[in-house]
């Protein structure tokens, strides 16, 4: 780990004008992706900035019905909270289906989002990587790229998302609530991480001299009645090879609502809104599902060693959504 400078920032104004002041700084939250990435100089900075005495730490209702999770919230504390368990059980299982319990401990709701590929290439620096230096190649390409992207990918790179928890909260319609220097904004999740196009060394709409502040949960009646699957290679601290979260609602046997994201398949949580919208008035049966997911996962494609994944995909979706249409 090459030297940096330590600050810690006293309030969102202090941390967004520091950030100013130094655009190659980092923000520090729990640190557990961002210290690895620096101790195998993936990543470098000359500075962080710590920002977890911010008061970011709480779970409260929205005026509206739904649900405010500050940005250094920790996994553990969100997976367990009661609003989320009873509301929300697609993030709680996402959230306990990631990492170990002492990483969720300390990992923070923002730094969850903002988490780097565990691209095989990406962490191995005597390897090409568009995402770590553009423009020197992409070596999952033609190599070992079985937990790869079979979505959304592109020439440059065909690296996945790795959070659980991104991919839970892209199916409940969450918000991230940012603040800039200049002004707040409010991102939907949907639209908060990139797919790697020409630049995947850009890995989300953030402005550099944005910090995340909040997430917000809309009220949503399907929401309580949602579910997550990760399916992965061994029982825990896995990340995903496929996984979805979804929400479903029926009435006289039919589909009056339908979300969905998939994991494990893309470079940021997939949301297949074509298949949702086709889903609402079918049958809930298991025809209507197959149909779902062969839409959802229209135009995938494998490369050498995951094309397993697509199909892999589609039973996860018709499992997902037949056993919440049976509850």
């Amino acid at each position: 780990m090459k030297p940096f400078q330590y600050i810690r920032a006293s309030s969102v104004a202090d941390a967004v004008r520091a950030k100013v002041e130094n655009p190659h700084a980092k923000f520090l939250g729990g640190g557990t992706n961002l210290i690895d990435l620096l101790k195998y100089e993936v990543e470098e900075t000359d500075q962080l900035i710590d920002v977890t005495r911010l008061p970011l730490t709480q779970i409260e209702p929205l005026a509206s019905g739904g649900l405010r999770i500050g940005a250094l919230v920790r996994n553990s504390d969100l997976a367990n909270h009661p609003r989320v368990v009873q509301g929300y059980p697609a993030l709680s299982q996402a959230l306990l289906a990631g990492a170990s319990p002492q990483l969720r401990n300390m990992a923070t709701t923002a730094g969850n989002l903002l988490q780097r590929t565990r691209c095989y290439y990406f962490y191995d620096t005597a390897f090409p990587c568009n995402k770590r230096i553009p423009g020197s190649g992409c070596s999952a390409i033609g190599g070992e790229n079985r937990i790869h992207a079979v979505l959304g990918q592109s020439n440059a790179c065909i690296a996945t998302h790795p959070s659980d928890m991104a991919v839970a909260m892209a199916a409940l319609g969450a918000i991230v609530q940012v603040q800039g220097s200049a002004q707040a904004r409010a991102i939907p999740l949907s639209e908060f991480h990139r797919l790697p196009g020409d630049t995947p060394q850009i890995d989300t709409t953030l402005q550099p001299d944005e910090l995340i502040v909040a997430v917000d949960l809309p009220p949503d009646r399907a929401a309580s009645h949602s579910r997550y699957l990760k399916v992965r290679d061994r029982a825990s601290y896995a990340f995903a090879l496929v996984s979805v979260a979804a929400a479903l609602l029926t009435e006289n046997g039919q589909v009056t609502d339908a979300r969905m994201a998939l994991g494990g398949v893309a470079h940021r949580p997939w949301r297949p809104l074509e298949a949702e919208r086709w889903l609402r008035g079918k049958p809930a049966n298991s025809g209507s599902f197959r149909n779902a997911a062969d839409l959802a996962l229209h135009g995938a494609g494998g490369s050498k060693s995951n094309a397993f994944k697509i199909e892999l995909a589609k039973r996860s979706i018709v499992r997902v959504l037949t056993e919440l249409a049976e509850t």
